[in-house]
């Protein structure tokens, strides 16, 4: 069984691929001084990068979870997820209220997607 992993720390990975299909970590902004809004297009666009890396692109998101600090934000993160999300190929999505690790991190998005 080939399992490749990418960008490794002692803690996690930003993408494992098993097989055909890409996981990602949770992916965040480095700069928690922005709207949701802009952090969600900052998200989308490492999301962009890494599955480009794995060969694959949006269009083959399987899944997408976002974690909202606060789901009262959720029509800020829409409006970047809409300008963004392939409208052909939309993944299942689910998007929840959580405590992020960090206060100034206000949304996180994990998706799984094929190649």
């Amino acid at each position: 069984m080939t399992i490749q992993r990418f960008h490794p720390t002692p803690r996690l990975c930003d993408m494992v691929i098993h097989k055909d299909t890409v996981y990602l970590a949770g992916q965040i902004v480095d700069d928690g001084s922005t709207t949701v809004e802009a952090q969600t297009r900052d998200v989308l666009r490492q999301i962009d990068a890494l599955l480009a890396e794995a060969g694959t692109s949006k269009s083959s998101i399987l899944t997408a979870t976002v974690y909202l600090a606060d789901i009262a934000t959720f029509p800020e993160m829409n409006a970047a997820w809409d300008a963004w999300v392939d409208k052909a190929n939309p993944p299942a999505r689910a998007t929840v209220e959580a405590k992020l690790a960090d206060p100034s991190i206000l949304v996180e998005i994990v998706v799984v997607a094929g190649r």
